[in-house]
């Protein structure tokens, strides 16, 4: 096979200590007013207050919305964008965790081209450039500040839905892991897992071929040369770090760590995608109500057993990645360390082992599986493919703790 490759990334990325005193001085680049996004927990900080300061002693007029909710309700949107209508922004910031940098993206896209949310739900349905962000994560897990995606809940369905547009990609991501110090440790563990798992499947994402219409057509592509350099860095640093961050928070160096394998693992599968273990979560999660993050770390080490058998290799250097010496090991015998690997960290940090531990009643499998093996963009994404006898397994076996019968 030939050398390919794809790539979708802010023009600018900053990281850093101190990064965020910089953001007064970027953020001039683009205007001087700026509609501010965040939630109600990180607006009453003193470090809030001080970024609020600093773009106004720039000059900067400031609005902000600071009652951005879990999971972005799909209506919460349209109130800031009423809101910010005659104030005009030149650009919208986002600080806070995922939900408050995809709340930044919708409202950067209906404050640029109107409408409903609704109208834009899918892949390529944004028309063009939207109102440039700056994207500043306070927490290091969904990696949403390079991304090309945004997940909102709409009342009318059952599952969270996605827009997905090169287009919400931020022009600017800012990321200072001094402001994650204060996570606590569960917040952090859930994030840094879920930065973790969007490294393993974008690494382990069915290679899609080399036709030159691919990233055209479809916004996640699967695994290429460039997105596998990101995910095994992410797995390097988290693999390192998310267990000491967890353990003690006040470890600079382990939430520099953490921080930047969020980052690395968001540049990878925003170009790659995600596949199973995000496909399920998506119902599991809907039915208990549970964290995004914690849902797919749960599944995790179930979905790599069932894709060992076809992505052995893949699974090794993961291994290796992680710290993991071959030992003489083969492939499939390294493949199995480095999930054990994956569910001894998990346990470590606090990660539900099952989803019968994550409240998903046994009656509701079924519904679970079906609904997950729908989700086409993700499920196409999966190295091993899937019918409904085989998700319906997976998700019994996830339910049941049986690891082994994953691999059937």
């Amino acid at each position: 096979m030939s050398l390919f490759a794809a790539l979708r990334l802010p023009r600018e990325i900053l990281f850093g200590k101190g990064q965020r005193h910089v953001l007064p001085t970027v953020a001039s680049r683009f205007g001087q007013r700026a509609l501010v996004c965040t939630d109600e927990r990180f607006a009453g900080t003193s470090v809030f207050t001080e970024i609020v300061k600093s773009l106004q002693a720039a000059s900067i007029e400031v609005l902000v919305h600071d009652r951005v909710l879990p999971d972005v309700p799909r209506d919460s949107v349209g109130i800031c964008v009423d809101e910010a209508a005659k104030f005009q922004p030149e650009m919208v910031i986002g600080i806070g965790g995922g939900s408050c940098l995809d709340f930044a993206k919708c409202a950067g896209l209906l404050l640029s081209h109107g409408g409903k949310l609704q109208d834009y739900y899918g892949e390529f349905k944004v028309p063009g450039p939207t109102l440039p962000l700056i994207a500043v994560p306070t927490t290091a897990g969904t990696g949403s500040e390079v991304t090309p995606v945004a997940v909102i809940s709409d009342p009318d369905r059952t599952l969270k839905v996605g827009i997905s547009s090169p287009y919400l990609i931020a022009a600017v991501a800012l990321c200072d892991p001094e402001l994650t110090m204060t996570c606590p440790p569960i917040l952090t563990a859930i994030a840094g897992a879920d930065a973790l798992t969007h490294a393993i499947e974008a690494f382990t994402a069915k290679r899609r071929g080399e036709d030159p219409s691919l990233a055209q057509q479809h916004v996640f592509i699967g695994k290429t040369a460039l997105t596998d350099h990101f995910a095994l860095l992410a797995i390097k640093l988290l693999g390192r770090s998310l267990e000491k961050a967890c353990t003690d928070g006040t470890d600079a160096d382990a939430r520099a760590d953490v921080m930047m394998g969020a980052l690395a693992a968001g540049c990878a599968f925003g170009t790659a995608g995600t596949a199973a273990a995000h496909a399920v979560q998506y119902p599991a999660g809907a039915l208990t109500h549970t964290a995004h993050g914690l849902g797919v770390a749960t599944m995790m080490p179930y979905v790599m057993t069932y894709n060992s058998r076809v992505v052995a290799a893949e699974m090794a250097e993961i291994g290796a990645a992680l710290g993991l010496e071959p030992k003489g090991r083969n492939a499939g015998e390294m493949a199995d360390a480095t999930i054990e690997e994956i569910r001894r960290l998990f346990t470590a940090i606090g990660i539900t082992p099952t989803l019968a531990d994550l409240g998903l009643p046994a009656d509701r499998l079924d519904w679970t599986a079906d609904q997950a093996l729908g989700i086409d963009r993700l499920i196409k994404n999966n190295p091993r493919p899937f019918d409904l006898t085989a998700m319906r397994r997976l998700v019994q076996a996830a339910h049941d703790g049986d690891l082994a019968a994953c691999a059937m």
